[in-house]
């Protein structure tokens, strides 16, 4: 569904990254772990489009959808929160809102008449008529009351809005979702539901998920494989062989990591 071929990135003439080559296949999460500074958020850029790699190709299989969590709090600070998650598929939004105001014109005509119905279909194809209520269970289910719903963005506690740009990209069954640190501001329970939900988009819906994280335990709970940053390379590796190779005991030299495979749970002691 995503792939990574012969990639490399140079900045200044320091090597990032170099010759990577990984596919990642729906139905998997994937997450991504190294040292702050190691580049994480630069290598989920570069999967979203955002940055050029120096050579080599990110290719996304036809007629796949990729939705990427947002980083800029104040992107959206003119719209309301409902209005910010259905922007997760902008095509539906811009849709709507085309609708909308055709049937707002004062001196509505045959043409926008057959315009209308053109965008009816559309927005009826993309779930539109759906598009408020997932989007609130979405919210809802990070912790985003209703009440907050109809609010500005930028009247938001950056707490909140930072759950509002994650429904944002979890919006609009999107075949591949990259999201950068999503756990950061979310309490436990929270970070417990998102995990939950992480791995049902992914196993019983078929979504390909990648993810950067500071957390160990999350990356080796939630995912299937985890790329770990050894500069300049990048190793994917499934979660129970990343435990045995010993790349773990590098990251954290100080410490020891206990993994049970049933239960998928990590304890790390320093």
């Amino acid at each position: 569904m995503l792939s990574v071929n012969d990639l490399s990135i140079n900045f200044g003439g320091n090597v990032l990254f170099s010759r990577v080559d990984l596919q990642f296949t729906p139905g998997n999460c994937y997450g991504i772990i190294g040292a702050n500074g190691a580049g994480k958020s630069t290598f989920i850029k570069i999967l979203s489009g955002e940055l050029e790699p120096s050579t080599g190709t990110v290719t996304i299989a036809a007629k796949k959808r990729m939705s990427v969590l947002k980083q800029n709090q104040n992107m959206y600070d003119d719209y309301t929160v409902m209005d910010t998650v259905i922007m997760g598929n902008q095509r539906l939004y811009d849709c709507g809102k085309e609708k909308d105001a055709i049937y707002d014109k004062p001196d509505f005509d045959d043409a926008d008449g057959i315009r209308a119905a053109e965008l009816e279909e559309e927005f009826a194809e993309l779930g539109g008529w759906e598009a408020e209520s997932d989007a609130s269970r979405i919210l809802q289910g990070l912790g985003v009351s209703p009440d907050f719903h109809g609010t500005m963005m930028r009247d938001m506690d950056p707490r909140l809005k930072v759950k509002v740009l994650l429904a944002q990209a979890l919006f609009g069954s999107p075949d591949i979702i990259l999201l950068d640190e999503p756990t950061a501001f979310l309490d436990m329970p929270n970070r417990y539901e998102l995990c939950t939900l992480l791995r049902r988009l992914a196993h019983d819906e078929g979504k390909c998920i990648f993810f950067s994280t500071h957390e160990l335990d999350i990356a080796l709970t939630l995912c299937d494989a985890v790329a770990l940053i050894d500069p300049p390379r990048l190793h994917l590796l499934p979660t129970d062989e990343m435990i045995r190779s010993g790349h773990i005991e590098r990251l954290f030299d100080n410490g020891t990591v206990a993994f049970d495979a049933s239960t998928r749970t990590v304890t790390v002691r320093r």
